[in-house]
């Protein structure tokens, strides 16, 4: 018997419809769409409509995505991409503390580079202030960047507001929001966004492929050279079975969304309600109202969660503590929200996807209760 998949924030599984979809194109239309020949045309159309299709979800101009090779490629892209086309204007750049490794580690690459970088704190649920965004901000202030949704805790932030303050002050802002689109509304107007990131397995596309949204007068530099695809923002042939499968996530989401956050709103609480009866002391981490309807991550007190979970194979889940000579650390996010040892090392991120019923969450719920308990 398989373990219970929990972990839907760090892969999804391929959605059976985008599968079904990229298939043709890993097997017989196999033409360059740069080529102006009939194979070529074929690959070519697949990719327009797939751009389509992104945009929708987004609610932009086809025009304004840019396919890459994952979220990753993405973040690097827009920030690097920017910083470099205008730092003859200013050099400072904003963020927060709980980004993932992909914005956080960009920015620090840059800080070699001249630029200078504010790394903004967080409150108790892992949530930026709007105030000290607006203090941060000066006359050298070239871009924002700051996620939508935290991977761990899901917590959502005011992207909204913080996007508003940058195009008050002639500033980029540029939001990183592979954990969340696909899972809440993601209109770029409604944030305020120049640039999204988008990784195409986090919404039950493949793994290597990804887009950002580059509002249309944004000026970027490329981070890698060669021909001119991508508007020259991407060079090289495009990935058409993952881009086609990444337009198909998207098609799908855009379907299902309303459905999908009900379902999963759903089973998210009622999975938190089932862990508080087995264990009345599980702390919830993130905000309890603004994140992801998918994601639940909790704490179990002076329990050791790496150890705890590896005990229990019939579950598939992460926690955000790693190992380090032989020592557990907690996660660098709850460390980032102020939470004592004791909760972060006892934490577990459970993230629910299209699949998970309640019998998963029952039977995971009953096995946690069981293992993480200290009675």
């Amino acid at each position: 018997m398989k373990p219970v998949y929990l972990d839907y924030n760090a892969t999804t599984p391929l959605a059976p419809e985008v599968v079904e979809e990229m298939l043709p194109y890993l097997k017989e239309h196999f033409g360059n769409p740069s080529s102006g020949h009939y194979y070529g045309q074929i690959t070519q159309d697949a990719v327009v409509m797939a751009r389509k299709r992104v945009a929708a979800l987004l609610a932009c101009s086809a025009n304004e995505i840019i396919f890459t090779g994952g979220g990753t490629e993405a973040n690097n892209l827009a920030i690097k991409g920017v910083a470099y086309a205008l730092q003859k204007r200013g050099n400072h750049i904003i963020t927060q503390i709980t980004e993932h490794p992909a914005v956080l580690n960009v920015c620090r690459f840059l800080e070699t580079q001249g630029f200078t970088v504010t790394y903004l704190p967080v409150d108790q649920y892992g949530m930026v202030n709007t105030d000290d965004v607006a203090e941060a901000i000066s006359d050298k202030t070239i871009l924002i960047t700051i996620m939508h949704a935290n991977n761990e805790t899901g917590t959502l932030q005011p992207v909204k507001e913080i996007g508003g303050l940058a195009r008050k002050n002639g500033v980029l802002f540029h939001t990183d929001a592979a954990q969340s689109v696909g899972k809440v509304k993601t209109h770029v107007s409604d944030m305020n966004a120049d640039l999204l990131t988008i990784a195409a397995h986090k919404l039950y596309g493949p793994k290597g492929v990804g887009a950002l949204y580059v509002r249309s007068g944004v000026d970027l530099l490329p981070t890698t050279h060669g021909a001119g695809h991508e508007g020259g923002l991407r060079p090289g042939t495009e990935n058409v079975a993952g881009v086609v499968a990444l337009g198909k996530s998207c098609l799908l989401a855009l379907e299902e969304m309303d459905t999908r956050i009900n379902h999963l709103t759903s089973l998210r609480n009622e999975f938190f309600a089932l862990l508080q009866n087995y264990v009345p002391e599980v702390l919830l981490n993130g905000h309890p109202e603004k994140r992801l309807p998918n994601t639940l991550n909790v704490s179990f007190p002076g329990i050791n969660a790496p150890q705890k979970l590896a005990e229990i194979p019939q579950i598939a889940a992460s926690t955000g503590s790693a190992c380090h000579h032989g020592e557990e650390t907690m996660s660098p996010v709850l460390a980032a929200m102020n939470q004592p040892a004791s909760r972060g090392l006892g934490a577990v991120r459970l993230s629910l996807g299209r699949e998970t019923t309640r019998e998963d969450i029952k039977l995971a719920a009953e096995l946690l209760g069981k293992n993480f308990s200290n009675n």
